[in-house]
């Protein structure tokens, strides 16, 4: 409290104490408040709200992750390959037989395999006086090869080879009786070619 001034009248004036104004508070208005206790609450609601809200957009989206999936398409290559076929084998077997200037000629067995694993059609087998390669046989000097003749004597049967299988044939071998010198023939080694379709 600040102390008390003094006062006067004037000349022959009494003295007094006077003591400083205090400035009354102005009481609170109740509607004033009230209103800022309301806006409070609502402020204070309101976020309440959106708090809850968010909550129930974070529930239902996590607890939809769990079930959700995404779909979606692509394409892929693949290749296969086709097999070729593979060569018979043609094994001759020993000659049976001599070959003389006129006679029943040697005969000369031969076997057809099918080395693949699949089967495999013969056509037919052919043979040839010629060598490993198919070259033509070239007798020694003085012998004529146009005097020989080979032949399939007993074909194979022609159709299917089963995969590893094989089927048998006979070739044969002849010498003709010409009226020329045929000596230079003999004991020539003569090559058969055989080739299979």
């Amino acid at each position: 409290m600040e102390p008390p001034i003094r006062t006067g009248s004037g000349p022959g004036r009494s003295w007094g104490l006077a003591f400083p104004r205090i400035a009354r508070r102005s009481r609170p208005d109740f509607h004033t408040k009230h209103e800022e206790v309301v806006m409070v609450r609502t402020v204070h609601r309101s976020k309440k709200r959106v708090i809850l809200a968010l909550l129930a957009v974070f529930t239902f989206a996590g607890g939809g992750i769990a079930f959700a999936y995404w779909t979606s398409t692509g394409t892929g290559a693949g290749a296969a390959k086709t097999g070729t076929s593979t060569l018979f084998t043609i094994i001759g077997q020993t000659p049976v037989g001599t070959i003389a200037p006129g006679n029943a000629g040697q005969t000369v067995g031969f076997t057809v395999t099918n080395p693949s694993g699949s089967p495999q059609y013969l056509t037919a087998v052919t043979v040839a006086l010629a060598g490993p390669t198919g070259t033509p046989w070239v007798p020694p000097t003085g012998c004529l090869i146009a005097d020989y003749t080979a032949t399939i004597t007993t074909a194979p049967p022609a159709g299917d080879i089963l995969a590893g299988d094989s089927v048998t044939g006979t070739a044969t071998v002849t010498l003709a009786n010409t009226e020329a010198n045929q000596n230079p023939c003999k004991g020539a080694d003569v090559p058969l070619y055989f080739t299979a379709t």
